[in-house]
């Protein structure tokens, strides 16, 4: 653990969450093989500072170490930047060039982006790892190269390949091991850490007071989502540093340099403090579980209307007691319940019966008398929605009954009616 200590201080990283000490740990431990190596992480994460990591744990540490960005070199000299070219191989060489894999030779490289590369580099890419040989741009000569490639992409490669912009082959002989970097939302006990750092930095480079934080805007600073990371926690220190007059900042302040806090393209769930993260409910499907159990109490508050309805007709004091769920279903100028019809015939009305979990609809046609039915089962996603709190909250009902917005004695009488352990 010292040794991580040490390694975290000599490349300036910043944090003790455990998916973060997970990752370079994995570094360090491949760091004496000769293995290529996959970064993977979001933009932002710092997916630069494993390569480096590898490279000074390995026995190439003495040789050179050369970092190339594939997303930023043009398509059309891409070759000749990674493997070289000979005078008048093209327009503007004027003379022979090594290339990165040539300089590198017994050191180690750094592909970001690799992604990017277009599939006829990929090609030589691919032979460099089976076979250590490249050819120039120009020549027809093999030359032989002993590096060890490190590649990192923020891109799903897999998706890649469906779509034919990556090949199947290279992705495997890159990702003999993959280090996935955690997106800082996965980190919030590292935010403020992180962020502390930063602000320090920036007062000492422009020397002025370092920003402190109160515990509202730690709080909101520790479970903001953080779409750019840490590139963005660090653009966000160094403005509040220049622009902040109040050096003090509380959660009001910190909100106007988040301008986008609590907008989201999904459905939010809300998040009781002390919770799980707001990573657990990451996939669609949970999150449309968790939309299909909170309509399930609307589904229990529609049939006890319809059933009063049905019971004792539509009454002003019905109307008034029952606004709010009128107005949800029938709209704010059209608050009102369906009225008898005048030929006898009920209109169109849910259908419940009582202990069923399904939601049967009806509706009466006075001319062609067709009925249509649709079934909307909640039973089965209810039950996994309660599995999936409990065994996050370890048990807990209290916890796992905040978390999905119900009651406590309604989460243990569905643990009764579902004979959960």
């Amino acid at each position: 653990m010292s040794n991580l200590q040490e390694i975290k201080q000599r490349f300036g990283i910043i944090g003790r969450s455990v998916v973060l000490e997970h990752a370079l740990n994995k570094a360090v431990q491949v760091a004496s093989t000769d293995i290529s190596v996959l970064v993977s992480g979001e933009s932002g994460v710092g997916k630069e500072a494993i390569p480096r990591i590898i490279h000074h744990q390995s026995h190439r540490k003495h040789n050179p170490y050369i970092a190339v960005n594939c997303g930023a070199i043009p398509e059309g000299t891409i070759d000749s930047e990674l493997f070289g070219h000979e005078k008048g191989s093209f327009t503007g060489a004027t003379a022979a060039r090594k290339g990165y894999f040539e300089e590198a030779n017994g050191g180690t490289i750094f592909l970001d982006e690799v992604g990017e590369l277009p599939l006829s580099t990929q090609v030589r890419l691919l032979r460099v790892l089976e076979t250590g040989e490249f050819i120039k741009v120009g020549s027809s000569k093999t030359l032989k190269t002993d590096v060890r490639i490190v590649a990192a992409t923020n891109v799903n490669l897999l998706e890649a390949i469906k779509r034919n912009k990556f090949r199947e082959d290279l992705y495997y002989r890159l990702n003999t091991v993959e280090i996935k970097i955690p997106p800082l939302r996965e980190r919030q006990e590292d935010v403020h850490l992180i962020f502390r750092k930063f602000v320090a930095d920036f007062a000492d480079k422009y020397h002025l007071p370092p920003i402190r934080l109160r515990p509202d805007a730690i709080e909101m600073l520790s479970h903001y989502r953080w779409p750019g990371n840490i590139r963005q926690l660090r653009n966000l220190a160094e403005q509040m540093s220049v622009v902040e007059q109040n050096r003090e900042v509380d959660g009001n302040m910190l909100r106007a340099y988040l301008p986008e806090i609590g907008q989201t393209e999904l459905p939010a769930l809300y998040q009781p403090k002390g919770g799980p993260s707001s990573s657990d409910f990451s996939s669609e499907r949970e999150i449309m579980y968790k939309i299909l159990f909170d309509m399930k109490s609307d589904l229990h508050d529609l049939k006890n209307l319809t059933l009063e309805l049905m019971k004792n007709g539509l009454t002003d004091e019905f109307e008034k007691d029952n606004s709010q769920l009128l107005s949800k279903i029938y709209g704010e100028d059209e608050a009102k319940a369906p009225a008898p019809s005048s030929t006898g015939v009920a209109p169109y009305v849910p259908i419940y019966k009582e202990g069923d979990t399904e939601l049967h609809t009806s509706t009466y046609d006075t001319d062609h008398e067709t009925i249509e039915e649709e079934n909307l089962s909640l039973q089965e996603k209810e039950l996994e929605l309660i599995k999936k709190a409990l065994e996050r909250n370890n048990g807990k009902r209290k916890n796992a009954a905040d978390e999905l917005g119900i009651s406590e004695r309604t989460l243990y009488r569905k643990i009764k009616q579902f004979d959960l352990q």
